[in-house]
């Protein structure tokens, strides 16, 4: 079955086990007005990108992702009250009737969840403060603060005044360094440099840092890059750099996505090759990876700290539960073995333009002694 028959197949789903129980035929027959638009505003997010004219692209990118939101939520929503009337079926001659007043709940659940996910998603992320506790860390690096930003997607809906907010937060907040973990993107050079041109006012004792995610690879990750570079972030493709800070050493290395040599061969997201050269007295060996399941790989090369992106902390609630099946770990900071993970639940969105149950983040964490 086709994508466009499937997501048929559900607004008639929908349709079908609610709108007879709503109150009123005016009432009725508005929603089921709406699942048609719906049905044919989705598609138009994904094919209305391909107009000539950006804002055109972008409107129909807008509304699609708003009515895919939508529906996500009514289709969650409609399944769960099902499942609810299945269980209460048995004791239904003890009970009021629950047919009615559950469709209209559905509708009245679902319209407050979606203005409650928008804002949340447009709203500037707020700070996330994380102390990693570091054993042997050397006076010099107790307090060393580094932002982390992650997964903005910067696309369709998420413009240059979104990026522009963020930069001016994180410039609050004293950074020694700035590390952005990927997924910066969604989209080419010619259509998204200047939105993304404000990164290049990120301001830090050591400068700002990236390493590619997944999407940097769907978006012509090589052309990026060069403009990342000119923008004076500095892009880690499984290399190191050295801090001295206060004459303490820090080793900063970054890998590729974990997925991509399956664009470019010579990004081998190899934590190894990241590390290899690096000096072995260095007094914390910091890896910045898009994927928390670079992590195992990462503690085998003997890092201390890992941070990644990359899961959204499932974005949408009940999201983080799909997570599980692919990655380690959802969000927040976790051990495996001597090394330590931060997994930030990501600064922008991806898809409609929704957070519930997973807020954005911009991420401080402080190095502290153990």
């Amino acid at each position: 079955m086709s994508t466009i028959g499937l997501l048929l197949l559900l607004h008639l789903y929908i349709g079908w086990r609610v709108v007879p129980l709503l109150p009123g035929a005016a009432v009725g027959a508005a929603f089921a007005l709406w699942l048609v638009v719906s049905t044919v505003l989705i598609p138009m997010a994904f094919v209305g990108r391909r107009a000539a004219d950006r804002r055109t692209a972008d409107r129909w990118s807008w509304a699609g992702m708003l009515a895919l939101g939508a529906f996500a939520l009514l289709l969650s929503l409609t399944a769960a009250r099902d499942a609810f009337l299945l269980v209460a079926w048995p004791f239904a001659a003890m009970l009021p009737p629950l047919g009615a007043p559950s469709a209209v709940a559905v509708h009245l659940i679902a319209a407050v969840a979606l203005l409650v996910g928008v804002f949340g998603a447009r709203r500037t992320p707020r700070v996330r403060e994380v102390e990693v506790p570091i054993s042997g860390l050397p006076v010099a690096l107790h307090g060393f603060a580094i932002v982390q930003l992650s997964d903005l997607h910067v696309g369709p809906t998420v413009k240059a005044p979104f990026v522009r907010a963020v930069v001016e937060r994180v410039n609050t907040l004293g950074a020694d360094l700035v590390a952005i973990t990927g997924d910066l993107v969604d989209g080419r050079v010619h259509d998204l440099a200047a939105d993304v041109a404000p990164l290049a006012e990120l301001r830090s004792r050591h400068g700002s840092f990236f390493v590619t995610g997944n999407h940097e690879y769907y978006s012509g990750a090589a052309e990026w890059i060069v403009l990342l570079r000119k923008l004076g972030l500095e892009v880690l493709i499984d290399e190191h750099v050295v801090l001295d800070h206060d004459g303490a050493h820090l080793v900063l290395a970054g890998v590729a996505d974990h997925g991509a040599r399956h664009f470019d061969a010579t990004h081998r997201s190899d934590p190894q090759a990241a590390i290899a050269g690096a000096p072995h007295d260095a007094a914390l060996r910091l890896l910045l990876a898009h994927q928390p399941r670079s992590a195992a790989a990462a503690a085998d090369a003997g890092f201390d700290l890992q941070l990644s992106g990359h899961t959204h902390g499932g974005q949408i609630w009940p999201g983080a539960w799909f997570v599980k099946l692919q990655q380690p770990f959802v969000a927040g900071l976790h051990r495996v073995r001597s090394m330590w993970v931060y997994v930030s639940r990501g600064t922008g969105y991806w898809g409609p333009p929704l957070r519930l149950g997973a807020p954005a983040e911009i991420t401080r964490l402080k190095l502290v002694a153990a």
